[in-house]
């Protein structure tokens, strides 16, 4: 029983995890902008290319 209360203290205080999720959390923001960003900037490089190749 003593070494359950051990271990269990010791994964209490252990902060490792927690740092790694957030760090995943922030690059799937990051990732996530980015591939937002992209498809709007694709979309409207389209559009201005049609244009530009129209009046060709």
């Amino acid at each position: 029983m003593i070494e359950y209360a051990k271990t269990w203290l010791e994964m209490k205080l252990d902060r490792r995890a927690v740092t790694a999720l957030e760090y995943g959390l922030i690059a799937g923001v990051i990732v996530a902008t980015i591939a937002v960003g992209f498809s709007l900037l694709a979309n409207n490089l389209s559009t201005k290319f049609s244009g530009i190749g129209g009046s060709l």
